[in-house]
């Protein structure tokens, strides 16, 4: 397929013409979760100090929206499309993690950190200025997470644009159930409350 070939040919001009060996640690730690999930712990550290109950109620989405995109990216389209990876289909490729044969669209760590820095974007970017920079570091870190997948190897960037539009549409979807399911319970609560008063 001709969208299929352009994918192809964008994978190896970036992962193989737009690199420097100076930024190859910089995307292995930031595509390995064991090395940088620290950084997801200071992000909702961040939300709960600076948001109280409202940043607890986003880390609490946030949390079910990763949920809802991993699923989404490695439990339905990975199994259902079988996608190779760039690293086990093309020559030439520039690997510099481990990766086993799993399928690759759509990324799950783009459509993970998508989702984050969604809900992020979603409860801070109309706040202080510390909290509007707070959102504009986890969109780019969402970014860079995405572009690491292609850097090292692993993932087409039709993979990573797809695991992103997933990050984005769990997050939404999540916080829009919540806000129904919240003014729906507590449009329920008044009549109940209505009946003990007027009793």
């Amino acid at each position: 397929m001709l969208i299929e070939q352009v994918d192809a040919r964008f994978f190896a001009f970036l992962n193989q013409q737009l690199v420097h060996p100076a930024a190859d640690d910089l995307f292995v730690f930031l595509t390995k979760a064991n090395l940088s999930r620290h950084i997801f712990v200071l992000a909702a550290l961040f939300m709960l100090v600076r948001g109280g109950r409202r940043g607890m109620i986003a880390v609490f989405l946030a949390l079910l929206a990763v949920g809802l995109a991993d699923f989404i990216a490695s439990g339905m389209f990975k199994p259902l499309l079988g996608r190779i990876r760039p690293c086990f289909a093309l020559e030439h490729v520039r690997l510099l993690i481990d990766q086993s044969r799993s399928f690759s669209f759509a990324s799950s760590h783009a459509a993970n950190t998508a989702a984050v820095a969604s809900m992020v974007w979603i409860f801070f970017h109309r706040g202080s200025l510390s909290e509007r920079l707070f959102t504009v570091t986890m969109i780019c870190y969402a970014l860079l997470v995405g572009y690491s997948r292609i850097y090292v190897g692993v993932h087409y960037p039709g993979d990573v644009a797809g695991g992103m539009a997933i990050g984005i549409f769990s997050a939404f979807i999540v916080y829009m159930l919540f806000s129904w399911i919240f003014k729906n319970a507590a449009w329920l609560r008044l009549p109940a409350e209505k009946g003990r008063s007027d009793g």
